[in-house]
């Protein structure tokens, strides 16, 4: 698994690119999702996005997915599920300090996120996870977010 997660952030550019059709679609698809009721379609939803975030970037579905913030790299991967850069441990070949035979989750996320268009936005803090949220769909959430910005006007329906 971790073979295709370092694959995925070694193509960080390509992902984000991805992550952005991925999104557009969600959004579009935005008045089928209110008529079914976002409710409803939370599970089988985060039942689809867990089999493709899982096998790309090994997903722990926390439902506040940071991908785009992180080069790709999923910050939940890091045995002490840090969100906002390495610990003090980071090992001299750039292995984390819990896990030896592991690339440090940051190190790598540093390398994908110098790949991608919005490499500044791993320098954005990140909130503490909020566990009700675990096992939820991010990608609606995330829809229904930009849909109410677009209705506000805070930002362009442009991607």
């Amino acid at each position: 698994m971790r073979a295709v997660r370092y694959w995925s952030t070694s193509h960080s550019r390509g992902m984000e690119r991805l992550y952005h059709i991925v999104e557009w679609v969600m959004v579009k698809l935005d008045p089928l999702w209110r008529a079914i009721g976002y409710e409803r379609l939370d599970k089988p939803v985060a039942a689809v996005e867990k089999a493709i975030k899982g096998f790309l970037f090994d997903c722990q579905m926390c439902g506040q997915c940071a991908l785009s913030s992180t080069g790709m790299s999923c910050p939940m991967n890091c045995p002490k599920t840090l969100r906002n850069g390495p610990c003090g441990g980071v090992r001299s070949n750039g292995h984390c300090e819990v896990k030896a035979d592991m690339r440090c989750v940051w190190v790598e996320a540093a390398r994908g996120a110098r790949q991608m268009r919005s490499h500044k936005l791993i320098e954005t803090v990140q909130l503490p996870v909020d566990s009700t949220l675990k096992g939820r769909s991010s990608w609606l959430r995330a829809a229904r977010m930009r849909v109410t910005q677009e209705q506000n006007g805070e930002v362009s329906g442009v991607l």
